[in-house]
């Protein structure tokens, strides 16, 4: 009955693994999919021959490219520098993209200039790429340093081709952002530009170095003036959080810094509106073409606010930077056209130029907002890049009505630029296509400019007041819509409790006139990374009229929940759309800008009111949540495996005090029965306290994440089961090689070690603090200990061999009735005479192996007990420690092996192992237990359980190292130094 339990909580675990897989792979195809042109170029990649040794010693390791677009560059450098730095097992070759969308732009035919840049002194780009031989620096901090110091020694060769103050762009991928931001601060770096670069959270947290280089990055970022702007890919990136990729707001640190620091999701990208992987990043079109201009722009700026104003235009606008209001030139002869009191200006493939008048109705509140819409026209200078001759500008006019027509001479009104407090480019989602649309996306000339503006007070001796629309078309595609807004908010006081069970309607108020937008807020609604929301619409249903009139801008949603991320949907009847958030999120230190409550919608719309939205549902899309917990929660799994390892063998040891240490599958059963529950209750009141978000869940105790604690704690559970089945199917096979194997010969004494013995730890030692890293000799250590707990499971005499205490077979013969058979045999028997040489020595030789099996069987029970208890820690310690052994064969193969591997060379992280599995290996009793020392060491492993569930989620590299300290400290207890050397063999 108890194993069917632990079998049922394994296969639990591992059914429950499988259904996060799943939901984890459908999210960049339900929750942001994306929309990506293929970019095509003609590449061809210039060797950097001269860069070698004698610039860096890394010239061996590593390699410098120029890219040339056949064709269209030459092969000498002659413009603007940039260096474009790759991610983990990046490519130089990925810089193609956008390297051939800045020269296409720049030339528009071979060695043209195009008339974008004609007389504005803007130069080409020359764009460097390192080769890093896809090395994995996510998991390694000295591989990162490494190309941190060839970056450095990259930049200052490249410079050494350009004239003096000359600076260069930098541009970073994934990984490759960390390298460009640790190369700050630099006066030869005129800006940096990351793709999909996780600043604030490393994706795979096992090296203390890595957090190390990203403490000094948290330290540029707050004070080095350079301007950075980060691009993320949103939910659709599934090999970062992108949380992690918003860079830390300078203001929270330093109020009033004038630090230039942006980020942008793709799906907030003006042109782009579409979430992008983590490898698309670099050749998606929607967003290389807008990198690529801004890198163009950058290369004639002058002055840092120059290089601000453009990051801002081309990068991360999104409505933020307002351009300036420009005043229009009307002639005396120009007459305007009044509209009448309340009526929307509509217009459809406009001709000519004209200026309309929208009067002012004086009953309008004071907090009412003038809305426009300019469809693949401009308004000022924003526009689609592909715009059409569709040119709008709207002001604010005063003045007298002399007639009653609706022709007025501009000698009676006077007007003046209206300023904006909304100017953005909106999407244009086309009806029955998805959006964004697959493998395609948005295309540049798409967009609707999008105007907003506060209705200026009408001036008291002024007698009339209007809103003045001035048009200049050429009678192309496009429309104008435009009109007054009295949005009221629309505030719900839903909160995430509410539609747990289900979903939860939310009607609209009604309104006797078409509304343009609509505002609605969630002020109780949780806004956490981990939470999706399934929005469906209920809408009018379309009549015959819509048909024949279509609306001009169907209902749009959008969501914006940070400064950097917005998204926008079509929203269509009974479809339902996904409302994510990257605000908030496990590890993640809250900003002023990332509320853990509260969401915010607004909904607009312009035409003739059809498909308006009068109601919705909301309810959590749990498919989704499973898929956006499983993405965040992996080095948890790890770290609080070793945790529950960790509890097994601190219940293990504590059963030993009694006499008897308990097998693993007895103290997993232990475990279950006994302790899982309280742990449960207990793990779920620990995520309620608001903990810094550095420790346990990260939540920083949220109420309704609280519940994540207990089934991560029961998964890992069940993980631990499984992984010890794992460990039974791999010691099968060597149970059998043992018994083909002659035993050894070894000598048991308690403390006896061979000299050779001693000899092979040094030269180990010295090997790793030379040569190889200290994960090589984890690994070799478990693989002994596998076999040292494989051939102790079966111990059998070698045929012709001498039996010894290790190969005595062990039976189930009571004591009693072994010793009182023999005493009445001698009684009842007549003595009888034997041969010298086979009686008596027979049966002293089996009287001895029966004293021996009695006396050695609980020692060896007890030792192999022991071992399997440390084999399974061992085990839960490996994907701690495992990644850097990938990146040291990673290396070799790729540099050679000659190629010198940084770090890793700290032999007293692994020395306790290596000690432990040799006295394990020779031992007959065990090493650890009670029976052996005091009776105060099982608090260790205690210790190594609190560390690996309260830090290991955020430092997981501390866990390994706990438990390496607390192995050494009771080897330590176990053997002095004194004792150890006395025992020493000759």
């Amino acid at each position: 009955m108890t194993s069917i339990f632990t079998a049922t909580l394994g296969l639990f675990s591992l059914t429950l693994i499988y259904i996060c897989y799943h939901a984890a792979n459908d999210i960049r195809l339900t929750v942001s999919p994306q929309g990506c042109r293929m970019s095509w170029m003609s590449p061809s990649y210039l060797f950097q021959h001269e860069f070698n040794s004698s610039w860096t010693p890394l010239a061996h390791r590593y390699s410098l490219w120029l890219y040339r677009e056949v064709g269209w560059d030459p092969n000498q450098v002659m413009g603007v520098p940039v260096l474009f730095i790759p991610g983990n097992a990046g490519s130089s070759h990925q810089v193609r993209s956008i390297a051939s969308s800045a020269t296409r732009q720049y030339f528009s035919s071979p060695f043209v200039v195009s008339s974008d840049f004609t007389g504005r002194g803007i130069q080409s780009l020359d764009f460097f790429a390192v080769e890093f031989n896809e090395d994995l620096s996510a998991f390694h901090g000295p591989t990162i340093d490494s190309q941190i110091e060839y970056c450095a020694a990259a930049i200052s060769y490249i410079l050494s081709h350009y004239p003096p103050n000359t600076r260069i762009i930098v541009m970073g991928h994934s990984m490759g952002g960390i390298v460009g931001t640790a190369l700050l601060p630099s006066d030869d770096i005129s800006a940096l530009i990351t793709m999909s670069t996780p600043h604030t959270l490393p994706p795979a947290r096992f090296d203390a170095r890595i957090d190390e280089i990203y403490r000094q990055n948290a330290e540029s970022l707050a004070n080095d003036p350079t301007p950075v702007v980060s691009i993320c890919g949103g939910a659709t990136d599934m090999m970062i959080p992108s949380e992690s990729c918003i860079l830390p707001d300078p203001g929270d640190g330093n109020p009033g810094s004038a630090i230039y620091r942006r980020t942008v999701f793709t799906s907030a990208l003006e042109g782009a509106w579409t979430g992008v992987g983590h490898r698309e990043m670099v050749w998606c079109h929607q967003v290389r073409w807008r990198v690529a201009r801004a890198a163009l722009e950058l290369g004639g700026a002058n002055f840092d606010v120059d290089m601000t104003v453009i990051l801002d235009t081309w990068l991360s606008r999104d409505g933020l930077l307002l351009p300036p209001a420009a005043g229009i030139d009307i002639p005396e002869a120009a007459t305007y056209e009044v509209l009448p009191e309340s009526m929307n200006l509509v217009l459809k493939k406009p001709t000519g130029s004209r200026t309309y008048l929208l009067p002012i109705p004086r009953a309008l509140e004071t907090n009412a907002t003038f809305v426009l819409f300019v469809s693949q026209g401009s308004i000022s200078s924003i526009a689609p890049q592909h715009s059409i001759k569709l040119q709008v500008l709207p002001y604010f006019c005063v003045g007298r009505a002399t007639s009653p027509t609706t022709q007025h001479s501009s000698e009676t009104v006077s007007c003046a630029p209206l300023e904006p407090s909304t100017l953005k480019l909106l999407p244009s989602p086309i009806p029955g296509k998805p959006f964004p649309v697959p493998d395609e996306g948005s295309d540049e000339s798409e967009g609707v400019v999008l105007f907003e503006a506060t209705v200026p007070r009408t001036p008291s001796d002024a007698e009339d007041a209007w809103i003045g629309v001035h048009v200049n078309a050429a009678g192309e595609d496009g429309w104008v819509f435009g009109g007054f807004d009295e949005t009221r908010t629309f505030q719900s006081d839903i909160g995430v409790f509410d539609i747990v069970a289900g979903d939860v309607k939310v009607s609209l108020q009604p309104t006797e006139r078409d509304l343009v937008r609509r505002h609605i807020t969630f002020p109780k609604l949780l806004s956490n990374v981990l939470l999706v929301y399934t929005l469906t619409p209920k809408s009018v249903h379309p009549t015959e009229s819509c048909a024949l009139s279509p609306p001009l801008l169907p209902p749009l949603l959008v969501h914006k929940s940070h400064p950097a991320e917005t998204h926008y949907y079509r929203l269509e009847y009974e479809t339902s759309v996904a409302l994510h958030t990257h605000a908030s999120a496990p590890y993640i230190p809250l900003s002023r800008f990332s509320p853990s409550y509260s969401s915010e919608l607004w909904i607009y719309s312009a035409g003739t009111g059809c498909e308006d939205v009068n109601e919705f549902t909301l309810t959590i899309d749990w498919w989704a949540t499973i898929g956006r917990v499983a993405t965040r929660y992996p080095t948890t799994l790890m770290s609080w495996g070793v945790g529950v390892v960790a509890l097994l063998m601190f219940q293990a040891w504590r059963e030993s005090r009694k006499g008897s240490m308990p097998s693993v599958s007895q103290s997993l059963v232990a475990f279950t029965y006994r302790l899982l529950p309280k742990l449960l209750v207990a793990s779920f009141v620990v995520a309620l306290l608001p903990l810094s978000p550095d420790y346990y869940l990260g939540t920083r105790g949220e109420p309704f994440l609280g519940f994540l604690a207990p089934v991560l704690l029961v998964v890992t559970t069940g993980l631990v089961c499984v992984s010890w089945w794992l460990i039974l199917l791999l010691m099968w096979p060597l149970r059998f090689l043992t018994r083909l194997l002659p035993p050894k010969s070894r000598r048991y004494d308690d403390l006896g070690i061979p000299r050779s013995t001693v000899v092979s730890l040094i030269f180990i030692c010295l090997l790793v603090f030379l040569v190889v890293p200290w994960q090589i000799a984890f690994m070799g250590c478990w693989l002994i200990h596998l076999y040292t707990c494989a051939s102790s499971a079966y111990r059998k005499p070698y045929p012709g061999s001498v039996p010894s205490l290790r190969s005595t077979p062990i039976e189930s013969i009571p004591l009693r009735e072994r010793f009182d058979g023999r005493e009445q045999d001698t009684q009842d028997t007549e003595p009888k005479e034997t041969e010298p040489s086979e009686g008596p020595e027979i049966q002293d030789m089996c009287q001895a192996q029966s004293l021996a099996t009695i006396a050695d069987t609980p020692d060896v029970t007890q030792a192999y007990h022991e071992n399997t208890h440390l084999l399974l820690l061992m085990t839960w310690l490996l994907p701690l420690s495992m990644p850097v052994l990938a990146v040291w064969v990673r290396t070799l193969m790729t540099a050679g092996y000659t190629a010198p591997f940084n770090g890793d060379h700290n032999v007293f992280k692994v020395l306790p192992f290596l000690v432990l599995v040799e006295f394990a290996s020779r031992r007959k009793s065990a090493l650890l237990s009670h029976g052996n020392g005091g009776s105060y060491l099982h608090w260790g492993y205690l210790i190594v359980a609190c560390v690996s569930f309260l830090l290991g989620s955020r430092e997981a590299y501390r866990v390994f190292d706990v438990a390496s300290l607390c192995i050494g400290c009771v080897l330590i207890v176990k053997f002095s130094p004194v004792r150890f050397a006395r025992h020493i063999a000759t």
